[in-house]
């Protein structure tokens, strides 16, 4: 026999014999695996890569959109697209005491005025109780829910007992019995033995004993479905495979599992994200100020810029701040949230969002921006004004934080002649200065209308400084109160500039007209 074919009835054997280990340690969780064999189960996705990623924002229309779900909902959307998967839209209305269609309104006005567009049509929760319905009486079917006909009064009591013995709410209905007649009664959820683990995509691995899970009421004694398990219905229907939602709900994503493993339904990856703190490092509420998205809206915030804060509150790259929404779909990953929570810091929001006024074309800018410049004005703004205002944002943007901010700098071109120049504004505006003013004016009309640009302008002026052997500031001050009438405003030629050549000298000699009577 030759040495290579000793080596190769060697190896053979080994192999054989290494195979036949393995079964016989596998052997055992392959005919009886245990109920905690979940822990062994790998997130959804990494089981399978290759599926096409839905996530979902289920707001309740109890109220504005709160800057914390704001955050959650992009959350979900980036994760999304950054797969190239659906974000879709549910409205949990199934509380019709606290629902309205205001509120709903509200939402959906909300994630319009942010950007947050949604795949498909919205999904109602109350639409669905049919389907809920239906999956409760499947649990009975399968022994995985009962029938519960405590009295209020019996429930309350059992309620205290397992508060006072430390343990998890059970019914006497859990192991069936003769109902009473005529008896009110809820489908309850009945919870198994055992452990449930959740490998949180970023809480990380949470596991909790199952004993501590009350069984919860499925359908109330009006047949209406609870919301753990509308949710659950729901998810699975829209074909949800990524939860992502804020720590709060982190309990319930155990209680769901049970649900979904007693329906036998794909279990979807979790994601609980942190709350938002404010800045004083409590939960932020109202004494925080406002909490809605149309309250920053009203506070002067592009869409973008506050997508940009948002995204960044709680999640990283490097060291970049400003991103654009095709930068943080391409880096965007649910693993990169941090697992602390969040403090909302009020002067990185409004820095972040210059940076995305900076870099705004003008017809967004003035679409976003027209009722701040109208409020600012006093009214709207005739043809003359929207034209200074055109040929002004784009100087005058790199200077304001919010779009409050920018209404405030753009005044000086949108005033209406004659501009009113009183208090403070008009202190440089001393007799000494009327000469100056005139001789000016009489400057300024030499520059031709093709010349009148931020440079040839500078040109003339400093011509005129230095023949009359004079500072800047002899001119300066009285020139800009009466192109301005103290609104904030950038260098003087290119104030001049920008009001145009006749809008400059009209102002200019109502300005001596009205400052300088005898």
């Amino acid at each position: 026999m030759s040495l290579d074919m000793s080596l190769d009835m060697l190896i053979g054997v080994f192999m054989g014999v290494l195979f036949a280990l393995i079964s016989l340690v596998l052997r055992p969780f392959m005919v009886n695996p245990p109920y905690s064999l979940s822990v062994l189960v790998l997130p959804m996705s990494q089981q399978n890569h290759q599926a096409k990623i839905v996530t979902r924002f289920a707001p309740s229309p109890t109220g504005f959109l709160h800057i914390g779900g704001a955050r959650t909902a992009l959350f979900s959307y980036y994760f999304a697209r950054r797969h190239g998967g659906n974000f879709l839209l549910r409205i949990e209305d199934t509380d019709k005491a606290r629902s309205s269609e205001d509120a709903t309104k509200a939402i959906l006005d909300g994630m319009d005025w942010l950007g947050l567009k949604h795949d498909g049509e919205v999904v109602y929760q109350s639409k669905n109780a049919h389907k809920h319905r239906a999956a409760a009486e499947d649990l009975i079917k399968t022994g995985h829910a009962y029938l519960c006909y405590l009295t209020p009064e019996e429930q309350a009591a059992e309620r205290e007992l397992s508060r006072t013995e430390g343990r998890a709410f059970r019914s006497k209905w859990r192991d069936g019995g003769d109902p009473p007649k005529h008896t009110p009664f809820v489908v309850r959820f009945k919870v198994p033995d055992g452990e449930t683990v959740v490998d949180d995509l970023v809480q990380g691995r949470v596991t909790w004993t199952n004993n501590d899970f009350d069984d919860l009421i499925l359908l109330r004694a009006d047949a209406s479905p609870v919301y753990m398990l509308a949710v659950v219905v729901d998810d699975h229907n829209m074909g949800i495979t990524h939860v992502v939602r804020g720590d709060d709900h982190l309990v319930n994503a155990g209680r769901q599992k049970l649900i979904y493993q007693a329906l036998g339904w794909d279990v979807p990856a979790f994601a609980h994200v942190p709350v938002i703190f404010g800045p004083d490092g409590k939960k932020l509420s109202k004494r925080h100020g406002a909490l809605g998205i149309d309250a920053y809206a009203d506070m002067g915030y592009l869409p973008a810029g506050l997508r940009n804060y948002l995204a960044r509150l709680g999640w990283s790259h490097a060291d970049m701040e400003v991103f654009g929404d095709d930068e943080i779909t391409a880096l965007f990953e649910l693993s990169d949230i941090n697992k602390a929570p969040a403090r909302l810091d009020v002067d990185k929001m409004a820095f972040i969002n210059g940076k995305h006024i900076k870099k705004t074309d003008v017809a967004t800018l003035l679409s976003y921006g027209r009722k701040f410049f109208e409020a600012k004005n006093g009214g709207p703004l005739n043809e003359a004004q929207m034209a200074r205002l055109v040929a002004a944002l784009p100087h005058i943007a790199s200077r304001a934080n919010t779009l409050i901010e920018l209404a405030d700098k753009a005044y000086f071109v949108t005033q209406e002649r004659p501009i009113s120049i009183t208090g403070k504004a008009k202190k440089p505006l001393k007799p000494e200065t009327e000469s100056r003013l005139r001789d000016l004016l009489f400057v300024l009309k030499e520059v031709k209308q093709e010349q009148w640009t931020d440079g040839n302008i500078l040109a003339r002026l400093n011509q005129y400084i230095a023949a009359q052997d004079i500072g800047f500031g002899k001119i300066g001050a009285p020139l800009r109160a009466c192109l301005t009438g103290g609104a904030a405003s950038p260098d003087l030629s290119l104030v001049l500039e920008l009001l145009g050549r006749d809008e400059a000298l009209g102002r200019i000699e109502d300005c001596l007209n009205t400052c300088f009577k005898d």
